[in-house]
């Protein structure tokens, strides 16, 4: 009986959560590490089948940056990157549609409906939803068939999630000569974000989030600030690669985004616990905190 009760307790402490987030978009950024944990993904597909069944509009933005690796290794080519971009001339590009926007957003379309969800492959092959343009890095080499997103078709992704769909966005643009480039996959999910007005943007990654100690996992700050996550950077406690990351989450709140998520995909209902908890378990980032009345 105590655990039923606890039971209770728990959809009671979601209720106003639910209620509060209930018909808000939120995008949520898969990454290539999680995409190759079955069982991770496995729970993170079936908390965003919930999110839905709930009131939740989700919509999910992959990369796929292992199985693309593992892919050119079969085909004997060895992948370049530039400052983190990855070089993409015709064989690799090639690779990129077939595994991104073939493979990889097939099977989560696919596993969202095993589970008894409801989704929409949104690619090449069906409905390409995000134009953009050729990236150039200045003073860098040619990175290939690399773009940027420049425009989001979101009449087709908002109506995909008022019939109780799931959009799937690989990180792929159509091009302004209709050919596809290749995206990095937090900016693709930035862009959509921000196009849709979208009340969260959830990265999901490896680790839990912003740390005081980037090596103790306890130390992982629960709420920041635009301003505190600036302070932190200055001040060098966010360092290396979380930098371009919570740079990224700021501009995404400049852009209209309600409220930013940095949450380790690996623990299991990783979404369901930082959205629905009062306490949370990743880095939530906002730009302001509102007064308590």
């Amino acid at each position: 009986m105590d655990q039923a009760i606890a039971k209770a307790d728990t959809l009671i402490e979601a209720m106003g959560w639910i209620r509060q987030f209930r018909g808000k978009t939120t995008v949520i950024k898969l990454g290539g590490s999680l995409l190759d944990d079955t069982e991770a993904l496995r729970h993170i597909l079936l908390d965003v089948i919930f999110m839905e069944t709930v009131g939740m509009r989700p919509v999910i933005v992959h990369g796929g940056g292992k199985a693309i690796n593992r892919a050119l290794a079969a085909e004997g080519i060895e992948p370049v990157f530039i400052k983190g971009r990855r070089v993409t001339d015709p064989a690799t590009l090639q690779i990129v549609r077939k595994v991104l926007a073939g493979e990889t957003n097939t099977m989560i379309t696919q596993e969202v409906e095993r589970m008894g969800g409801r989704a929409m492959n949104l690619s090449f092959d069906t409905t390409c939803v995000l134009r953009g343009k050729k990236l150039q890095l200045e003073g860098e080499a040619d990175l290939g068939a690399v773009g940027y997103v420049t425009d989001v078709d979101r009449h087709v992704i908002e109506s995909l999630s008022y019939t109780n769909q799931v959009p799937v966005i690989p990180s792929m643009c159509e091009g302004p000569d209709g050919n596809p480039l290749n995206v990095n996959a937090d900016t693709a999910a930035m862009a959509v974000a921000q196009a849709l007005g979208a009340e969260k943007l959830i990265f999901l990654s490896d680790v839990n989030g912003v740390r005081m100690d980037k090596d103790d996992p306890d130390t992982t700050i629960r709420s920041l600030t635009s301003d505190e996550a600036k302070e932190l950077i200055a001040s060098g406690v966010i360092e290396a690669g979380m930098i371009p990351k919570v740079e990224a989450c700021l501009e995404t709140l400049d852009r209209g985004v309600g409220k930013v998520h940095i949450v380790d995909g690996k623990l299991r209902h990783s979404l369901l616990l930082e959205i629905y908890t009062t306490s949370g378990i990743g880095t939530e980032i906002v730009k302001q905190r509102m007064p308590i009345q």
